[in-house]
């Protein structure tokens, strides 16, 4: 069973940025499309950023040009650098695989405040 370890969030102020990463059991994005969700008090969760294995990517449009999403195989690590945080980022980020075929880790908690 595939297990995320998510880390690398914290609390940033407004224009701040913090990279996020997301360490999987086994070598799994050579397999599948991985992604980055999170999830705002009182709101569903959502897809932020999601990458293909041979490594194209797609973004949210809340998030587009301010995000980055990357994975480095060799590490079984995903990465999402967020730039010019904005206080609706605020949430709890997953890292799952697209399909969303396994449990769900911990997450990791970016507050983005003054």
């Amino acid at each position: 069973q595939v297990q995320f370890v998510e880390s690398g969030g914290g609390l940033v102020q407004p224009g701040g940025s913090l990279r996020l990463s997301c360490a999987a059991s086994g070598s799994i994005f050579r397999f599948y499309a991985m992604a980055w969700y999170r999830q705002a008090p009182g709101k569903q969760r959502e897809l932020v950023a999601r990458i293909s294995i041979a490594g194209l990517t797609n973004y949210a449009d809340s998030v587009k040009g301010r995000f980055t999403i990357s994975t480095d195989n060799a590490l079984s690590t995903m990465y999402l650098q967020m730039n010019s945080l904005k206080p609706e980022d605020t949430a709890v980020y997953y890292c799952n695989t697209l399909g969303q075929n396994y449990y769900w880790g911990q997450g990791t908690q970016v507050t983005v405040s003054t």
